[in-house]
């Protein structure tokens, strides 16, 4: 047989498997399978009109949506991992709220707690990943036996690391490509030392604030104008309350006080302790 019809034969066969592997994962995973396909749909779907309408940089995101909501797939095979279903939709379900309802349609300008949202479940579901990365140490050496307050306070700070570079990629985009992710925030008192004439270190403060302008042109806004520093904390804020969210449900599920249920299906596993678990 030629090289030629080897590599087609090769070809057909690695079709072939990759449609009988797609099959499989529908029977065993419908629900799974359903959601990602249909957010991709409606990623294309939104590609098509953003492209016609001469919106590039949202054909951009677009493109960038399609490529994180390969991100599951892609981690779980790459690295072994079993990511549980209802993580990975979640996930699935954040990139699309964050990409095309948060940027595209402007989401998070219609309605305010929208980024709240995303940003406390974020808290959450980094500080799973925190744990699992613990435990998959854990039951991969004999050697490493970390207490349940360790691997909990582990969770913690490595969910708030995340969300504190976050906020520093945010930052760079704004100063360096002048973009607005630190959505500004609309105040109606100032105080600071700044306004002391004296330079005596006094705060002072402005209240009632209803209009401000610049240049001599009125903003028009109602207030003053805060450049992202609300929204940052904010976002920290509401990290620190889904970070410690898991972690305290973490603590009691390592000590044995809690079943759990509802906490494993956040938790990533290695696959071959999946497919004895099955087997068993």
């Amino acid at each position: 047989m030629s090289e030629k019809k080897k590599g087609k034969n090769n070809k057909i066969t690695n079709r072939e498997e990759a449609l009988a592997a797609r099959k499989a994962r529908m029977k065993k995973e419908p629900v799974l399978v359903t959601v990602y396909f249909l957010l991709r749909l409606i990623v294309i779907a939104v590609l098509v009109l953003q492209f016609f309408n001469g919106n590039y940089y949202n054909v951009f995101l677009c493109i960038l949506t399609l490529i994180l909501l390969m991100g599951p797939s892609i981690i779980e095979h790459r690295f072994k991992i079993d990511i549980p279903n209802t993580l990975e939709i979640i996930v699935l379900i954040m990139i699309f709220s964050a990409e095309i309802l948060g940027e595209i349609n402007a989401y998070y300008t219609r309605y305010p707690g929208w980024d709240t949202a995303l940003h406390t479940l974020t808290g959450f579901l980094t500080a799973a990943v925190g744990f699992s990365i613990v435990e998959l140490m854990n039951r991969s050496s004999s050697r490493v036996n970390l207490s349940p307050f360790f691997v909990c306070f582990f969770s913690f700070c490595f969910s708030m690391t995340i969300g504190a570079l976050w906020e520093f990629f945010e930052f760079g985009m704004d100063y360096f490509f002048l973009t607005d992710m630190q959505k500004d925030t609309i105040l109606h008192s100032l105080h600071s030392v700044s306004l002391d004439p004296e330079n005596h270190n006094q705060v002072m403060h402005l209240w009632n604030i209803s209009d401000v302008s610049v240049n001599g042109m009125s903003l028009g806004i109602g207030g003053y104008l805060d450049i992202g520093l609300y929204d940052t904390i904010k976002d920290m804020a509401v990290t620190f309350v889904g970070s410690v969210t898991y972690s305290f449900f973490g603590f009691f599920y390592l000590i044995g006080k809690s079943k759990g249920s509802f906490l494993r299906r956040f938790i990533l596993t290695w696959k071959d302790d999946k497919k004895d678990e099955e087997e068993k």
